[in-house]
């Protein structure tokens, strides 16, 4: 008899039965071509209702308020238009039998005034990360931010709070916060990106007490078990993003203190590029980090079927996300499941608009 791949077998997510332990990654598609930058039915509703067979379904990120934008086209959470529309597409994953999360972000200095009427983006530090951002005018240089006061610190914390709220006013499951990937929370936890001298900078627990104090206001208006959020602990040369001597230390310390909470699971990234000549750098990240939580543990970044099944079977990890094919195979699971070849994706299309390369990639089992 076969043996059952570790990908396939179910997990007991808290008080969430997921049928598998793939996990279909957040991934930016900027389909929100619309005024009201909400998610529809007949786009978001059914690309990630083609895909409801996975364990569980993380969304896009979907910015907590107009200041929390960064890139065209991504569907907001803040609005009682972007609710609706939200609810629409919950209800279609549901009615598919699927499971889903929304991931909650603010890109930070990653941004540009092109969004904010002129306004500078915010962030921790008055650092430009030197990077690119996706405008409506295509891509530009970032610039200089403005660096948050205490109010505005306390009012994005907020914004998550609020924005959590409305997920769960449109049925989502949970809700993941997206602090990793060089954005705004990653920007806090990085001293080479934050220069602050009061509460929120200089040591490791100021660093990440933005982290801390937004999980503490998420759970005031949902479930603490439905909370999960993203770390990217050897992010290096992206988005401005540079490590030095304290940034794993931080990231061990936050990760420890996450134990504190009753969470849903933590998301950690392998490296996104080679940091094997990164002094400070952590090359294995789920077997570092994997005695230091106690909780769900799910890892992501280049997983194919061999190595996601590996991980879990290690013991390093409980779920595996994958990106890029969930978006050339709605039926990933299925296709593991039988072994069959994989669709190659169309990175041309990762972001244009419409229904080509969301919606038309074919299922091929049944």
């Amino acid at each position: 008899m076969k043996k059952e791949q570790a990908l396939l077998q179910k997990y007991l997510l808290q008080d969430l039965q997921l049928p598998n332990r793939m996990v279909m990654a957040p991934m930016t598609r900027s389909r929100a071509d619309n005024p009201e930058h909400k998610p529809t039915a007949a786009l978001q509703g059914k690309y990630y209702a083609q895909r409801a067979s996975a364990g569980l379904i993380i969304s896009e990120g979907s910015p907590v308020s107009e200041r929390a934008v960064g890139y065209i086209h991504t569907p907001g959470i803040y609005s009682k238009a972007q609710v609706e529309g939200w609810k629409e597409v919950v209800q279609k994953v549901h009615q598919a039998k699927g499971r889903i999360f929304i991931q909650l972000w603010h890109v930070g200095r990653i941004s540009h005034p092109d969004f904010h009427n002129g306004e500078l983006p915010l962030a921790p530090s008055a650092i430009n990360p030197k990077a690119k951002s996706y405008t409506p005018e295509g891509l530009k240089d970032t610039v200089t931010p403005k660096e948050m006061t205490i109010v505005e610190i306390q009012t994005t914390i907020k914004d998550f709070a609020n924005a959590a709220k409305n997920a769960m006013e449109a049925g989502f499951d949970g809700v993941e916060i997206h602090s990793s990937n060089g954005y705004l929370f990653h920007q806090f936890f990085n001293a080479t990106s934050n220069h602050r001298k009061d509460a929120y900078g200089g040591s490791m627990e100021n660093r990440s007490r933005i982290l801390f104090e937004t999980i503490d206001a998420i759970k005031k208006v949902m479930p603490e078990n439905r909370i999960a959020l993203r770390l990217n602990p050897s992010l290096h040369g992206i988005f401005g993003m540079t490590m030095d001597e304290e940034t794993i230390p931080t990231f061990d310390y936050i990760i420890k203190k996450l134990n504190d909470y009753n969470l849903a699971y933590l998301h950690l990234s392998e490296p996104f590029n080679d940091v094997s000549e990164v002094p400070f750098a952590v090359t294995q990240i789920a077997k570092r980090y994997r005695p230091l939580y106690k909780g769900t543990l799910m890892i992501n970044s280049a997983f194919d079927q061999a190595k996601g099944n590996a991980v879990i079977e290690d013991g390093d990890a409980d779920l595996v996300a994958f990106g890029k094919p969930f978006i050339s195979n709605p039926d990933l699971v299925e296709r593991f499941s039988q072994d069959l070849p994989l669709s190659e994706w169309d990175k041309d299309t990762f972001y244009t608009p419409g229904v080509k390369g969301y919606l038309d990639y074919e299922s091929k089992t049944s």
